[in-house]
């Protein structure tokens, strides 16, 4: 196991470097994640505004009137003072004020004329607000046209019941998984490390009379390309292991236990191969660490940069994404999104994330067979 021993030696001499970009992959993820579970979701959620209202009528109708904002917003009575009702406005004390008019019931329920009201400026809230109270008061108005006094109207727009919304566990409620984030930055983890590594350890190997010394040993070359592929293959499983265990540390039984869970290893798996036969390919080509240091910032930064790692692949132009079908990275980020979106694989989802992970796999054949091209090449030369 000579080979293999070289192998790992020289990975070991670069440990640093592995713990470097584990601890910025750990560290970014983790901000994401603290910063992702800040957000809320109130979609679904009725808004309750800041309303200051003004009452000049205080008869039977206005008092229903203001209950109702009460029951739906924060309601602040104000005094009938335009200096005081425009500090309101302009500490943001209140959004919107209603000012009721005396004789409410002549000019606004046998009128038809609006309430006089006063918003913040291009605020949306306040549209919300306008579409509510009139439907409020066209309510007021069907019920006092059906024969019910005011008192009988202002007390029927507080009994109306109000639809119960119950939504069901479909896919998390529309939630993103906290691991999506995770997975979504183990490819820039995987490419770092390894094209610097496998980088350093081909390098040592191409080294003075070292590949003369190695045709002239006692140990075949199938066997040194066996022990090669078994160190290769170590070295991948282990930051595979290290990134698969993080994720169960951090976010504890449940992601082992979701759905999903086999295809995160399969997608990570085939990642791994993919990024383990383009570094190998890369190191077949460098000559000193400077070459290395270029290639591999290149080659992981533009290629996570394009395919969604960094920058979210929805706000990315449609041009770039078409060009970043090109390269591996782009389907595993397509998976992972796919994966986030979906509690249960159905249908087309589940097309989509096969298709994802088979055009990984035939990345990763096709710079095995590049690679297995340009070492013969080499020998020959």
């Amino acid at each position: 196991m000579t080979v293999f021993k070289g192998y790992m030696r020289i990975m070991k001499k670069n440990t640093g470097l592995i713990l470097l970009y584990l601890g910025i992959f750990f560290g970014v993820t983790m901000a994401l994640q603290a910063a992702a579970g800040k957000e809320t979701y109130t979609s679904y959620e009725s808004e309750k505004i800041k309303i200051g209202v003004v009452d000049k009528d205080n008869g039977p109708l206005t008092e229903g009137l203001v209950k109702w904002l009460e029951n739906t917003h924060h309601v602040t009575m104000l005094e009938d003072s335009r200096e005081k009702l425009q500090e309101e406005l302009f500490y943001r004390n209140v959004e919107y004020i209603v000012v009721i008019p005396e004789n409410f019931y002549e000019s606004c329920m046998v009128n038809g004329e609006s309430i006089s009201v006063t918003k913040v400026p291009g605020s949306y809230s306040a549209y919300y607000v306008d579409q509510q109270l009139e439907n409020c008061l066209n309510t007021m108005r069907t019920y006092l046209e059906a024969g019910f006094s005011k008192e009988e109207a202002a007390a029927a727009i507080l009994d109306e019941k109000r639809g119960e919304v119950t939504m069901l566990n479909t896919d998390g409620n529309g939630s993103t998984p906290g691991w999506l984030y995770y997975f979504r930055y183990m490819p820039y983890l995987f490419l770092a490390v390894l094209c610097y590594v496998m980088g350093y350890v081909l390098m040592a190997f191409k080294k003075n009379d070292i590949p003369e010394r190695m045709q002239a040993s006692a140990v075949s070359a199938r066997r040194q390309n066996l022990e090669g592929l078994l160190a290769m293959f170590v070295m991948g499983g282990g930051l595979w292991g290290i990134g698969m265990a993080g994720a169960i540390l951090m976010y504890g039984k449940t992601f082992p236990g979701s759905e999903n869970f086999g295809y995160y290893v399969l997608n990570t798996l085939v990642m791994m191969a993919v990024a383990l036969s383009l570094s190998y390919l890369i190191g077949l080509f460098v000559k000193n660490s400077n070459m290395l240091s270029g290639i591999a910032n290149i080659l992981s930064l533009g290629m996570c940069f394009l395919c969604g790692v960094f920058v979210p692949m929805n706000v990315m132009d449609r041009n770039v994404l078409k060009v970043s079908q090109f390269l591996p990275v782009y389907w595993y980020e397509t998976v992972n999104e796919t994966l986030g979106s979906y509690s249960h694989l159905t249908g087309e989802a589940a097309a989509s994330v096969w298709k994802g992970i088979g055009m990984e796999a035939m990345f990763a054949i096709a710079f095995v067979c590049m690679i297995l091209v340009v070492t013969r090449y080499q020998r020959q030369k």
